[in-house]
């Protein structure tokens, strides 16, 4: 069942687009927003309205100095949600932001189909439980933690390190028994990058879709966009198209958005004029 539904992101002539949406008090666009369950949902049914192909909901902020809380915190914010969603929309791709296998193990039985894990499967339980549910796993890179992870950005050269860390997480995805195509990679725009190398992570993402896996950007709204540009965090929503325009034309992207009904219109017009050529 989950492949088929992975496997149908990749149907439409535009790149898949997976809504946010954040059970925190202190995310960094819009924490605070869902904070409780009913005004959760109500959010996750106006991104699925909007055209969401995917719902990745999250209970612990991971933005630049957050704090971590509890695996029973964190479960208690997402599941309601994720299970009230899969009820009334059994054909959206529902996906959990953890990196605690508590948390997912949960997630997945209320009916969430993927884990989102910024750590790429690190915790030595994650994978081994991905892979016996059948689930999809997104591994992402990120240098140290939420709270460290901006204190360093150096690299040699952060495409090559990048691309090489996340085929070892991927090889050990596959070897713990999760499908292939199931594997997402996720370079991790904004996590332990500076603007600059961000930049050279987008410019990368052909090389990124030709390691074999399907492909995540997560760059909505991130802070290089401001950086570069000068635009305050609820003002970045023309940045963060940019940031996902080189993604219209590769096989097997799904872009981790909180502006949805945006991204559809750009991805799908951008994908009309490439069809029109």
């Amino acid at each position: 069942m989950t492949e088929e539904l992975v496997a149908g992101l990749w149907v439409r002539k535009r790149p898949a687009v997976m809504g946010i949406l954040n059970i925190t008090p202190d995310s960094f666009s819009d924490g605070g927003r869902c904070a409780d369950h009913e005004a959760a949902l109500a959010h996750g049914e106006r991104l699925i309205a909007a055209g969401a192909d995917a719902i990745d909901v999250g209970g612990e902020s991971t933005r630049p100095g957050a704090e971590p809380v509890s695996a029973a915190v964190e479960a208690e914010r997402v599941t309601p949600v994720i299970a009230e969603l899969a009820r009334r929309h059994p054909g959206v791709v529902l996906s959990v932001d953890t990196s605690k296998p508590a948390v997912a193990r949960l997630a997945l039985d209320a009916g969430a189909v993927m884990v989102n894990d910024v750590t790429a499967g690190r915790a030595p339980a994650m994978l081994p439980l991905v892979a016996e549910r059948g689930a999809a796993v997104v591994l992402m890179h990120m240098r140290g933690e939420p709270h460290t992870m901006q204190t360093d950005t150096r690299y040699t050269d952060v495409v090559a390190e990048v691309h090489a860390f996340l085929l070892e997480r991927a090889a050990a995805a596959v070897a713990a028994g999760i499908s292939c195509d199931c594997v997402l990679l996720d370079p991790g725009i904004g996590f332990g990058k500076d603007a600059t190398g961000n930049l050279r992570l987008l410019h990368a993402l052909a090389d990124l879709a030709a390691l074999g896996h399907p492909v995540v950007i997560g760059a909505s709204r991130k802070s290089f966009i401001g950086a570069l540009t000068g635009a305050a965090v609820d003002a970045r929503l023309p940045g963060s198209l940019a940031a996902v325009a080189g993604a219209a034309a590769l096989p097997r992207v799904l872009v981790r958005v909180h502006d949805v009904a945006a991204t559809v219109q750009f991805l799908s017009l951008l994908a009309a004029i490439r069809s029109a050529a």
